[in-house]
């Protein structure tokens, strides 16, 4: 029981001795950190008194460099406004200088101008005094000498452009004439076709008169099928192993003649039978037209037609005017056309091309009504044929022309339809009718002269000055056209053209 107390006691003690001896030593462990702590700040408080120290000897350093920089830059400034206020000294001295030099030449030109004005004043007196001597001598006054000096010079001046012109006048005249009758010379020469001639059939031959009832047939029923069927009538008469056809459209006229030979080779003849030869020989014919029109291109060189307008000028084939061949002539137009623009420089294309169209609508007259000039410029241009080769086709027959492919087409149509031969026509009957066409002319009075020119298609009459004026020319071609309507039979159009000419004639002897 001692040992136990003695034992806790010394337990006690221990732990009492322990707990003195931790109090102790936590002390002194706390007063070792807190002497190290103040040391450590003091530590840290002299360097920042030290950092303190540097910053404030950089500011004092900065603040010392802004300041020479300040005054630097206000020398710099001092001694541009000085620089500046020099410039503006020496310039204030250069403008006085300037006024100064102003004045005294505005005082020069004054003295300048007073001494002109009194010149001038002398000068008018001495003029005067001059021109009023001038008077008493010759005897006018200023105003009707500078009247005659002038009305002299007129004449001198009219009198020596007359001159000229005339020179300049028959100068041209002969130069023109003789180029143009060598690029036309030329080209017909460069073309050198032959003359072109040729007549629509409207017969046909029988192997016998018996083949003529065969062609009526019972109570008329084959001619009037064969009438039906080709838009042809079908003429019957007295003439030997023939029978005749009449139709205004040269298509339907050869569909006909071809489709009667058929019938009369193969023999049978009957309504039906002739519906069917009509219906093939139409188909035929529609094959051959196109086939000639595309041959036709090909010949000429002319591309890029459109296929209506190449079927419509192989339907020309079978066109005649004056027993003249439309497509060959048309051909020869394009030809001739294309020669003269390469003669004189225009386009060949647009020439070529309007002259191988210029007569595409007398293949549409029987259809159409209206001047087949037209009707060809209005069908070319509805199938986008060019505006130019448009006007060539449409201005071949007028007087003004809008190109000079225009003239060139209108020019080579007229070479190729005028030249002796080109057109079937007895040259009696020819010249019958130049006579019958210039006699109409002659009629009236107060007529000259009267030429029947460009083969009968155009009449010339040179009448009296004295006796016709220009009111009365006007009238008078209205009157010979109107009596050429009403007494000649002609194709075409033909143009009258009254001339009334005033002459003065003077010699220098």
């Amino acid at each position: 029981m001692d040992s136990n107390i003695i034992a806790i006691l010394a337990v006690l003690i221990g732990l009492g001795a322990g707990t003195l001896v931790g109090f102790f030593g936590r002390k002194v462990l706390s007063r070792n950190r807190l002497r190290a702590a103040e040391r450590d700040a003091s530590v840290v408080l002299e360097e920042a008194k030290e950092d303190q120290r540097e910053v404030l000897l950089e500011a004092k350093e900065e603040a010392l460099k802004i300041r020479s920089d300040n005054e630097a830059e206000i020398r710099e400034r001092r001694s541009a406004v000085q620089s500046q206020e020099r410039r503006v000294s020496n310039r204030e001295e250069n403008v006085e200088q300037r006024a100064n030099n102003l004045e005294r030449r505005e005082r020069d030109l004054t003295e300048t101008e007073r001494g002109l004005e009194k010149t001038r004043a002398e000068t008018e007196e001495f003029k005067n005094t001059e021109l009023q001597r001038l008077e008493e001598i010759s005897g006018l006054s200023a105003v009707d000498a500078k009247s005659e000096l002038m009305h002299r010079a007129e004449d001198e001046i009219q009198h020596e452009l007359a001159i000229r012109y005339r020179d300049v006048e028959e100068q041209v005249r002969s130069e023109a004439d003789d180029k143009a009758r060598n690029i036309i010379g030329l080209a017909i020469s460069r073309l050198a076709s032959d003359v072109v001639s040729d007549a629509t059939l409207s017969s046909v031959p029988l192997p016998n008169d018996e083949m003529k009832g065969r062609l009526i047939g019972r109570e008329g029923r084959n001619i009037r099928a064969i009438e039906k069927a080709t838009g042809v009538d079908l003429i019957i008469d007295d003439t030997p192993e023939a029978v005749t056809l009449s139709c205004f459209d040269p298509i339907r006229r050869e569909v006909a003649r071809l489709a009667v030979g058929k019938l009369i080779a193969d023999g049978r003849i009957h309504p039906a039978r002739i519906e069917e030869i009509v219906s093939k020989t139409e188909k035929e014919i529609d094959a051959t037209v196109r086939k000639l029109g595309e041959q036709t291109v090909i010949d000429t060189n002319v591309r890029g037609l459109h296929p209506e307008i190449v079927k419509t000028l192989g339907r020309l084939k079978y066109r005649f005017s004056y027993g003249e061949n439309v497509l060959q002539h048309s051909m020869e137009v394009g030809n001739l056309a294309g020669m003269l623009a390469s003669e004189i420089g225009a386009d060949v294309k647009i020439a070529k091309t309007g002259g191988l169209l210029h007569d595409l609508g007398k293949a549409l007259t029987h259809e159409i009504e209206g001047p087949h000039a037209e009707i060809g410029a209005d069908l070319a241009a509805r199938l986008k044929v060019s505006k130019a080769i448009c006007a060539t086709i449409r201005e071949h027959h007028d007087d003004d022309h809008s190109s000079p492919e225009s003239f060139i087409v209108s020019a080579a149509d007229a070479i190729s339809a005028a030249r002796p031969g080109s057109r079937m026509d007895t040259v009696e009957h020819y010249i019958q009718r130049l006579e019958a066409l210039e006699d109409v002319g002659r009629a009236f009075d107060g007529v000259e002269k009267c030429f029947a020119i460009q083969a009968g298609r155009e009449i010339r009459v040179m009448v009296k000055p004295e006796s016709i004026d220009d009111i009365a020319a006007t009238q008078m071609a209205r009157d010979i056209s109107r009596r050429i309507e009403e007494t000649l039979t002609y194709p075409g159009q033909i143009k009258v053209t009254v001339i009334r000419e005033s002459r003065a004639v003077e010699y220098a002897r």
